[in-house]
């Protein structure tokens, strides 16, 4: 039973590599994309970043879980308090008007503020085809990393305030906001998922985005009950729920 590493380690990283060592788990760091051939014959759980993950969870037989490409775009407005569309980029280089820009489940397309649509990554260095998430431009004074599993807010940490990091623990409210989230779209996420929220500048809670487990920072949060996360989120496809299929990466 191995936790899986890149070749370069986050503050994050090391961190839930302590963690995996506290519960006797092995871990490894591969330094290159090549899986030697013993991994391949154990239980082997990942923590990297989409493109190494891409490149070694075929080859260790991992399952990666993902919220749906359109998740945060379908979430009701209450819950976003932006509109928030799921479209080809091709569809996005017609906008005209600044937008908040990002690729859904990883960082494709840098997430940021364009001016408007002919700012983006053209096609000449993407698929016209690939989808992107494009939102209305919100501001949040306070943002949340909450780490879910099974239904439950797991743990979590605040990592930002203004746009500037600022890691602390997480506060009672986005607990409870996190909460409510997961009583009305509990259904429509994996089992262990991270999703962002925020405190918006006119004090209302809404989700900044969804990200992958076993690819996310856990900032101030457990890092042990962050692991129990990441080891739902990126293990042995063999072992993967039923409820989990259809959020396999």
């Amino acid at each position: 039973m191995a936790l899986i590493l890149p070749p370069r380690l986050t503050a994050s990283a090391r961190a839930l590599r302590e963690a995996a060592r506290r519960r006797g788990m092995r871990t490894v760091q591969l330094l290159v994309h090549d899986v030697p051939d013993a991994l391949r014959e154990e239980d082997a759980y990942l923590h990297a970043g989409p493109s190494f993950a891409d490149a070694v969870a075929p080859a260790l037989a991992v399952a990666l879980l993902e919220a749906p490409a359109d998740w945060l775009a379908r979430l009701p407005a209450a819950f976003v308090r932006r509109e928030i569309r799921a479209v080809p980029i091709r569809e996005a280089y017609g906008l005209r008007r600044p937008v908040f820009v990002k690729s859904p489940n990883d960082e494709s397309i840098p997430a940021l503020v364009y001016a408007d649509g002919s700012r983006l990554p053209g096609p000449d260095a993407v698929d016209p085809e690939t989808v992107v998430l494009v939102s209305d431009v919100l501001g949040f004074d306070e943002e949340f990393r909450l780490y879910l599993l099974d239904g439950r807010v797991h743990t979590g940490s605040r990592y930002g305030v203004s746009g500037q990091l600022r890691p602390a623990p997480l506060s009672a409210e986005a607990r409870a906001f996190g909460h409510e989230l997961l009583s009305a779209t509990g259904h429509t996420v994996p089992s262990a998922i991270v999703v962002d929220v925020g405190i918006t500048a006119t004090g209302r809670w809404a989700v900044v985005e969804a990200n992958a487990a076993w690819a996310s920072g856990c900032y101030a949060a457990d890092p042990d009950r962050a692991l129990d996360v990441v080891l739902r989120a990126a293990g042995p496809a063999a072992r993967l729920a039923e409820r989990d299929a259809a959020f396999v990466r």
